[in-house]
């Protein structure tokens, strides 16, 4: 049984479960750790973190970068878990930067600039019309206010689109109306430079997973990453996430094999637990000797 679970998601980003809600669920799951690793925001950390000492579970803090790629080897997003030490969300420094850098890859222009493609594809008059009415900002900002492809999804549904194939046809990587969200590595680097973190590539096989699975989304297959890896261990990749639910036991198996190539320290893991039903918390995880790794190198850093 895993003690931690390094992969989590919360209202600050597109989870169901608040900061206090996600930390009580897992202390009531009897784990010893976790960490907060919502999607382009430090925002729940936080609040994650006095909920841990209120019940005595040990939070990481934590967030997953989504960096772009838009060329014939890949167009899509792919994941950097980057984990930090919460002195920093004392320090006014790290989180101007840290917000002005993930702003570059998310928010409120690139959902627009989304719906404008969208609807000038799949709209009532455009070249495949799909969609019964044109999909607003409201259909969106209805349900949160960090939107994701997820929340896409569940708006295209409301408009009475309940085909999986369809759905991943309009807002896929595919798709002819598809703008990559994320920011660049050039983006990220100053933030990088300027402040210390542990880096870890989150899920590299869940686009080989076989079938269908929730983990899987529009992910690229392993060889696909393992030809783009090259860039992350410019950066200075400490890791890999090796135990994950969209991971069989055949691609755990790979991607350990590869962590032990490249010579990486770090095999973490996680549930990128999201909700209760889809994405339950606690499906993953990895010892608490990796919690402990992951402090060293941060403390060695600092």
């Amino acid at each position: 049984m895993h003690q931690a679970d390094l992969h989590n998601h919360t209202t600050a980003s597109d989870g169901d479960f608040s900061p206090t809600n996600l930390v009580q669920r897992y202390a009531a799951l009897g784990m010893g750790a976790i960490a907060v690793t919502d999607h382009d925001t430090v925002a729940g950390v936080r609040e994650a973190l006095d909920a841990g000492l209120a019940v005595g579970l040990d939070v990481l803090p934590g967030v997953e970068v989504t960096l772009r790629f838009s060329e014939p080897l890949f167009r899509g997003s792919l994941h950097l878990l980057l984990y930090f030490d919460a002195a920093l969300l004392d320090d006014p420094g790290f989180l101007e930067l840290s917000a002005a850098t993930f702003a570059k890859g998310r928010g409120d222009s690139l959902v627009q600039a989304r719906l404008v493609e969208i609807n000038r594809y799949f709209g009532p008059a455009g070249v495949e019309s799909l969609l019964p009415r044109e999909l607003t900002a409201d259909d969106l900002y209805g349900q949160t206010d960090q939107v994701s492809r997820r929340h896409f999804a569940v708006a295209l549904k409301g408009l009475g689109i309940a085909d999986r194939d369809t759905i991943s046809h309009i807002i896929g990587n595919d798709s002819p109306a598809y703008i990559p969200s994320g920011m660049t590595f050039e983006d990220l680097a100053p933030l990088l430079e300027a402040y210390p973190f542990v880096r870890v590539f989150a899920h590299p096989a869940a686009g080989s997973f076989p079938g269908d699975s929730h983990y899987k989304e529009v992910l690229p297959p392993l060889a696909t990453v393992i030809e783009l890896l090259p860039r992350f261990l410019a950066i200075g990749l400490d890791g890999l996430e090796v135990a994950y639910p969209g991971h069989t036991p055949e691609l755990e198996a790979q991607v350990e094999a590869l962590r032990v190539q490249l010579g990486l320290p770090l095999a973490t893991g996680g549930s990128d637990c999201h909700d209760e039903a889809q994405r339950p918390p606690g499906t993953d995880g990895v010892g608490i000797e990796v919690v402990q790794a992951i402090r060293a190198l941060l403390a060695a850093r600092g």
